[in-house]
């Protein structure tokens, strides 16, 4: 009997620790950093030219890539897509994830897709493949996953990603984080410069078309709008527009996607004060006046308005006036993209208009299946043509759940224009 309890003692001491070694096993398994590359196995598609008009409604935001594919991002995950007109979300066409890092943000440039992560690390995939092309490390962000449901705030408006070109038309990143800026070569994720900067009294503002980045600095004495090369990250200006003030702020136009390659600013003082609007090239920003107002966008040297009922088109550095239209009622600038200008009707109407000529290239309303047209405005984003918007429950209450903030559970409308 002594001998027979004896090994039960052992026989149990040993199922104990083989239950617990395979505890630890899964518990590594599921919580050990981890990333899971899902490659693509169709072939790249062909480029598509959709009808003008609704594409369809999704219940996350896309980014449009050479425009052939559309991206996503949720909180550990970026994926994919095809085609780009397609009415509805579909089946991934490639993904990536990471684990226990979350996407901060992301971007892209021609055929590379670049995702950045709460550790910090930046990974760069190949969009026709969905392949890692590289990876590199960076700034952290100040925060993870900051985007609500549909992502949109991760993929239209990634914090601390700035794409730009050099001189000699090399695509570069610059990335922003709480105690550093880092240049990074986008063909293969070499840093090409580093600074130490403090982000509680900075902020950043865009890159421009002549290679620049542009933060506001606030760190030594009164607000300076700082210029750096984004190719060696040295200061070429810094800058104090006239009656500047601490509560300087400055809003970047006329660029070629979000906040990056930008050929205007648009500085503003305390919160009733009027706004300026300057070029910016390789010297010092100049004058724009035709920029002043606020919610004008700029194409070229070509600035579009609404204002009183009516869209104009003026000369951005005399204001000339180079035509009008009162026709469209009231109305407001929502996006911009190289070539058009997109505008909310109080209707709900899309009107696309050429910002050389005023020109309509389309009209039509955002209205998708049973939908309706009773709903606000929230993010948008525009890209290859295509238009994106996210329609919230009316009246939006930005402090509301997202069942509640949202018009439905596909609240992104898609359009090509």
């Amino acid at each position: 009997m002594v001998f027979a309890r004896g090994r039960r003692r052992v026989a149990m001491a040993v199922a104990a620790l083989v239950g617990a070694g395979a505890v630890a096993v899964v518990v590594h398994r599921v919580l050990a950093p981890a990333e899971v590359d899902t490659p693509a196995r169709a072939d790249y598609p062909a480029a598509v030219t959709p009808a003008v008009g609704v594409v369809g409604r999704l219940p996350v935001a896309p980014l449009i890539v050479d425009g052939r594919l559309r991206v996503y991002a949720a909180t550990r995950q970026v994926y994919a897509d095809q085609p780009a007109d397609s009415r509805y979300r579909v089946t991934p066409y490639w993904s990536y994830r990471r684990w226990p890092a979350e996407v901060s943000g992301v971007v892209a440039e021609g055929t590379t897709v670049v995702s950045r992560w709460s550790d910090g690390k930046l990974v760069a995939l190949d969009a026709r493949t969905g392949r890692v092309a590289w990876e590199a490390d960076g700034p952290a962000p100040a925060e993870g996953w900051t985007a609500r449901r549909t992502g949109a705030g991760a993929v239209w408006d990634p914090p601390g990603l700035f794409l730009a070109r050099a001189a000699d038309g090399r695509p570069v990143l610059v990335v922003s984080g709480a105690d550093g800026v880092r240049g990074i070569a986008l063909a293969d994720g070499r840093q090409l410069w580093s600074a130490d900067v403090d982000g509680g009294c900075r902020a950043d503002v865009a890159t421009t078309a002549a290679g620049q980045f542009v933060a506001v600095d606030r760190c030594a004495g009164p607000a300076t709008v700082e210029f750096r090369d984004v190719v060696t990250g040295a200061q070429t200006t810094r800058w104090a527009p006239p009656g500047a003030t601490a509560e300087l702020a400055v809003t970047p136009v006329g660029c070629v996607s979000h906040r990056s390659r930008c050929r205007g600013l648009r500085t503003t003082g305390p919160a009733d004060g009027a706004g300026r609007g300057w070029l910016v090239g390789s010297g010092p920003p100049v004058a724009a006046p035709a920029l002043d107002l606020a919610g004008s966008e700029l194409d070229g040297e070509r600035v579009v308005a609404a204002a009183d009922g009516a869209v104009s088109g003026r000369a951005a550095r005399t204001g000339e006036e180079l035509w009008r239209r009162a026709d469209l009622g009231p109305a407001r600038i929502i996006a911009a993209q190289p070539g058009r200008v997109h505008l909310l009707t109080e209707a709900n109407d899309l009107v696309t208009l050429d910002p050389s000529s005023g020109a309509e290239r389309s009209r039509f309303p955002l209205d998708v299946g049973r939908d309706g047209i009773g709903w606000v405005p929230g993010l948008a984003y525009a890209g290859s043509g295509y238009v994106a918007m996210e329609r919230l429950r009316e009246p939006a209450d930005p402090d509301a759940d997202d069942q509640r903030y949202f018009l439905n559970s596909e609240p992104v409308v898609l359009a090509a224009t």
